[in-house]
């Protein structure tokens, strides 16, 4: 390999770039510099904006600065060894201004007496004259025309690179590669981009440019018109492709896949909403109808169905599950947790005691014999619904699988979700969130699934009280939890989370695992538990909740709480999911400023389970700074989770808000989900029309496009037939 630009690639190692060698490679393969196109597409995190030249009587202390002048005197004094100041003064028409550098002598060599300078900075007032530290200094020819300064790119940086050299590394790039790069937008696309994108108010003063003026100028911009016209051309791009291959991935569902259709009619609809002992909500009410209009199709029903906490998800499930059983087929449910697969298992059981459904329960504390039935029960079509955990998804055959229903489908990864779809005829596939999904998420991670969301809480639910509770305040508020206890109540204890990166492991036969993983977190608890057992709680029963105990400690300690045997529940983060006691009304959470606003709201949820008013307080571990304190105001200030899940995700950024294990795509290069949504919007709608008219994207201008389509998308979403 040589250093010759017409032989460099994407894939040419960073190391034959003119000026980096292996030592700098070295040092940029520890930020995922690697490659040449890596650094091309090493966009910048920010931008510098020197001010235009400037007149001295037009400086303002605090405002950043340009002037132009000759040096009309410089000196440099060393009072100890290693020890230096350089001073000049810069002269022009217009008055004078000192610029001053500390410890770096060699500005006495490179500033000299009648050079003509320009420097940049913020300026401050010494006395009456201003002064400029530290400035940044260009050299200027005596006759050289003085040209706006110039907009300078600042990116990411390691150790032992500095940001002018990684200024050159990435030009460096530039120039090799730029030329060689392949236009995917054709120029009718950009310009229907261009009118789309105004008429959604974006501020495009430009039109869309082509690649390689947009690479040029998203890292050497010549004005803030040609930044925004090539942030946007390359935000557009990588949105479409993303939107391209979410459309291609729904169409492909509708088309390549067949399932049996279990429409909804008038006596089924009829037989399954008198068996609920309640009147659903008008939200309820436009799910099933989704559900029902879905399953009645030949092929699956993809659906995500979120709602907030307490909103009645699981109704829309059973009835869903009531379709595929009407209609002679089975339906399964598979919840993350064996506590909640319980619950599942026991409330439908309770439900239709009296009807000829036939019920199994499939998870990991079975006995041998008793798996091995379930499972001969199962392919023989004996049992009609069958809820589980994970371990649904080991080996597991049915006679004839309508309907498969995810709890919590975030708990999951995308390959154990769609593990459940093997078979000849494919299931329908109905999945639950109770974490409100951001807008811009919905329409990227779950972009290929019709998206139904619940808003109404069933009536008779209590209001729940969030406090964010401050240290003086903690005598009060457990003398208020007795005073609850001795009321009859009960209540919640959360020990704060030690290990705060502890996540969930997607493999694992269980997913209480996350707890087991973070042996601190079970520390935790556990003292947490032993101080109020033996002094504030001492007088009441107390139970203890954690991912260390067995399948069966478990069960028991969960039976006895909802049964009313223990008062209260001091538990790790297990509770976050389907923990249904409806006399529990109180909750305690230590340590707050561990968890997500996301997970506290999903905490908060399980004091909300029945008639009477449910109280939160939160507590932090000491001070916490001023933005720790705002972020857990909003979750005292709101309790509509989708307001929190925007609030979240303004506050966490456009990270990988599920992680990618469980969103199954790649990381976005320049996009941001938070702040790109108009534009995202308009590639949705572009994308959308453009498959419409080209299923195959068969028109040869499609072909790059689509090739950068499949090399991204391809294999993440099973597009492989396609290409």
């Amino acid at each position: 390999m040589t250093e010759n630009s017409t032989e460099t690639t994407l894939g040419t190692p960073a190391q034959f770039l003119p000026g980096i060698g292996s030592l700098r490679a070295e040092k940029l393969a520890k930020i995922g510099l690697r490659t040449a196109g890596d650094l091309l597409f090493c966009f910048p995190r920010g931008y510098e904006f020197p001010a235009p030249p400037a007149r001295v009587d037009q400086l303002r202390e605090g405002q950043s600065a340009s002037l132009v002048g000759t040096i009309v005197d410089a000196e440099i004094v060393s009072r100890t060894p290693g020890k230096s100041i350089f001073g000049a003064v810069v002269q022009n028409d217009s008055g004078a201004v000192r610029i001053v550098f500390f410890n770096q002598p060699f500005r006495a060599e490179q500033i000299t007496f009648d050079r003509r300078v320009m420097i940049s900075g913020e300026p401050k007032l010494n006395g009456l004259r201003w002064e400029f530290v530290h400035p940044k200094v260009t050299l200027l020819e005596d006759d050289e025309e003085i040209k706006k300064p110039r907009i300078l790119p600042i990116y990411p940086l390691t150790e032992g690179v500095k940001q002018n050299e990684m200024r050159h590394y990435v030009s460096a790039a530039i120039n090799a590669l730029c030329e060689t790069l392949t236009e995917v937008l054709p120029v009718d696309l950009r310009d229907q981009a261009t009118t789309a994108l105004r008429e959604a108010a974006i501020d495009l003063r430009l039109p869309l440019p082509e690649i390689r003026t947009a690479i040029r100028s998203i890292h050497w911009p010549a004005d803030q018109s040609d930044l925004t016209a090539a942030r946007t051309r390359l935000v557009f791009q990588e949105l479409l492709v993303m939107q391209l291959a979410l459309a291609m991935r729904r169409r492909k569902l509708t088309t390549d896949l067949k399932s049996t259709p279990l429409p909804a009619s008038a006596i089924l609809d009829a037989r399954i909403t008198n068996r609920f002992p309640f009147e659903l909500t008008g939200d309820q009410k436009a799910a099933i109808k989704d559900v029902g209009r879905d399953m009645g199709r030949q092929f699956p029903m993809n659906r995500l169905l979120q709602g907030d906490v307490g909103s009645g998800k699981t109704v829309v499930a059973i009835y869903a599950m009531m379709l595929a059983v009407g209609h002679s087929h089975q339906a399964v449910l598979m919840a993350p947790t064996e506590v909640l697969a319980r619950q599942h298992f026991q409330t439908l059981t309770r439900m239709l005691a009296d009807s000829r459904v036939r019920i199994g329960l499939l998870c990991g504390s079975l006995t041998a014999a008793e798996r091995r039935e379930t499972l001969q029960q199962t392919a023989s079509g004996e049992l009609d619904l069958l809820v589980g955990t994970q371990a649904l998804l080991y080996g597991i055959e049915f006679k004839n699988l309508g309907l498969c229903v995810i709890d919590e489908q975030h708990k999951f990864g995308v390959r154990q979700r769609v593990q459940l779809r093997s078979g000849g005829v494919d299931p329908h596939y109905l999945v639950m969130s109770a974490t409100p999904i951001p807008r811009s998420v919905a329409m990227t991670i779950f972009g290929d699934v019709d998206l139904t969301t619940l808003h109404d809480k069933p009536p008779g639910r209590g209001s729940v009280n969030t406090y964010l509770g401050r240290d003086q305040w903690r005598d009060r508020w457990w003398a208020f939890v007795k005073k609850q206890l001795d009321e009859g109540r009960q209540a919640f204890i959360v020990a704060p989370r030690v290990s705060a990166q502890a996540t969930t492991t997607q493999d694992d036969a269980d997913p209480l695992a996350e707890e087991s993983a973070a042996d601190e977190d079970v520390s935790s608890v556990e003292t947490v538990y032993e101080d109020l057992r033996t002094g504030t709680l001492a007088k009441y029963q107390l139970g203890l909740l954690h991912g260390r105990l067995s399948s069966d400690q478990k069960r028991a300690v969960m039976e006895a709480f909802a049964d009313g045997e223990t008062d209260v529940l001091v538990s790790t983060t297990v509770i976050e999911v389907g923990i249904d006691v409806p006399n529990a009304t109180v909750m305690t959470i230590l340590g707050a400023q561990r968890f997500g606003l996301a997970q506290l709201h999903q905490l908060r949820g399980r004091v909300s389970r029945g008639s009477h008013a449910g109280h939160v307080c939160l507590f932090t571990d000491g001070e916490q700074p001023p933005e720790e304190f705002e972020r857990l105001k909003v979750l005292e200030s709101t309790s509509d989770g989708f307001e929190l899940a925007e609030a979240d995700f303004k506050l966490r950024g456009p990270g990988d808000v599920f992680g990618a294990r469980q969103s199954g795509m790649p990381p976005l290069r320049i996009a941001d989900l938070m702040n790109d949504i108009d534009i995202l919007h308009v590639a949705r709608e572009i994308a959308q029309q453009t498959i419409d008219e080209d299923p195959e994207l068969s028109d040869p201008k499609w072909d790059a496009l689509k090739k950068q389509l499949m090399r991204r998308y391809g294999k993440r979403l099973d597009l492989g037939d396609v290409a």
